[in-house]
């Protein structure tokens, strides 16, 4: 992907050069330190501005009182609230993550700092993680593998995922391509949605925004990674009140709501009630979505199928986690983003929404404080 400026029809907010940023704080994303290549391109993207280094615990390679831009990957909460108090010109937080809960912190908050993320950064190899996982669980793969610890012979019979109803939380970038694999298969999907009447997405609309704003449309569909050629139009689409609705229907549930005051703890008690008796929950969002306790004891009592589990609410799980015991729970070190691609998309992004600040354009996934994603 090109990052080369044409000339700015509109001056960017930029103190620098041509309207790009003074100064560009940038933290590791993803691995434990900025690749030289991805900091050529930064530079490549917004020229004459100058590129501070931090650490995660915040420390930087020079001066921060002018920075205007951050990268933000691994950077702790307390760091990142340090810089905002040093850095009175900070405008544009860049979250490497989908999840910004770390960023909208209320300091970032009280300044109206703008923050985007790395929506669709991430889609294919999670949607392909939860394929694997939603395959497994069919063709009882787990029950597979301890026959053969145990040495011994027994066909087991699986179940065709067009006999399965699979039940999408969140039908953002992520949800819709799940539902392009799971759809391929010939499964029937149902989804919810925090707006259902949102249901048509507008491939390929345009994301521009007003001339020389910062923001574009919140709820733009367009992703960094969003080439699935093909998302079946869901079985039925709910909102926020039909979750119980979802999970009745549903042999194998897919959380992938972002984490907010209103998805936190959503799978509690009352939820995995509402669920059939052998159906599985896949979770590849927050593990604050889940009530552990409440979940721990349905899969002890075998009151759902199982659960295949990549997020938590304490990372890395402790060995002491429950979770590792349960012969019908599935445990991976959140590593349902991996991939070879992940960093030079991100990268992408990042450089993209550099040239567009510079250039007085709109931001791409620009995020709503009050939802939250």
């Amino acid at each position: 992907m090109s990052v080369e400026r044409s000339g700015p029809a509109t001056p960017g907010p930029g103190s620098g050069p041509a309207g790009v940023p003074t100064a560009i704080a940038v933290s590791p994303i993803l691995s434990a330190r900025v690749r030289s290549q991805d900091l050529d391109r930064i530079r490549a993207a917004a020229p004459g501005s100058r590129i501070v280094n931090l650490s995660v615990e915040g420390l930087a390679d020079g001066p921060v009182e002018d920075i205007e831009v951050l990268l933000r990957g691994w950077l702790s909460a307390e760091a990142f609230d340090r810089l905002i108090a040093r850095a009175p010109g900070l405008r544009w937080v860049h979250s490497a993550t989908s999840g910004v809960e770390r960023a909208l912190t209320p300091a970032a908050r009280d300044r109206s700092i703008t923050v985007t993320n790395a929506r669709g950064v991430f889609t294919r190899p999670i949607a392909e993680h939860v394929l694997m996982l939603i395959l497994a669980i069919s063709r009882r793969l787990p029950q597979l593998l301890e026959l053969q610890r145990e040495r011994t012979w027994q066909p087991l019979q699986g179940v065709e995922l067009r006999e399965l109803t699979i039940g999408i939380v969140g039908y953002g970038s992520i949800g819709r391509a799940v539902a392009s694999l799971a759809g391929a298969f010939g499964a029937r999907v149902i989804a919810l949605r925090r707006h259902p009447e949102r249901d048509a997405i507008a491939r390929g609309s345009s994301d521009a925004g007003p001339a020389g704003s910062m923001s574009a449309p919140a709820n733009d569909a367009r992703d960094a990674d969003d080439d699935f050629p093909f998302t079946p139009s869901p079985a039925r689409i709910v909102g926020p009140d039909g979750l119980h609705e979802l999970l009745a229907a549903s042999d194998i549930v897919v959380l992938a709501a972002p984490l907010t005051a209103a998805t936190e703890n959503m799978i509690d008690e009352a939820a995995i009630a509402a669920m059939r008796r052998e159906a599985w929950i896949i979770n590849i969002a927050r593990g604050r979505l889940v009530n552990d306790d409440a979940l721990i004891s349905a899969l002890r009592d075998h009151r759902i199928g199982g659960a295949a589990l990549d997020a938590f609410r304490d990372e890395p799980l402790p060995s002491t986690s429950p979770y590792y015991d349960l012969g019908n729970v599935i445990v991976t070190p959140h590593t349902a983003w991996s991939s070879a691609r992940v960093l030079d998309r991100s990268i992408d992004l990042f450089c993209e929404n550099l040239r567009r600040y510079a250039d007085g354009e709109p931001l791409r996934n620009v995020v709503d404080p009050g939802a939250g994603y």
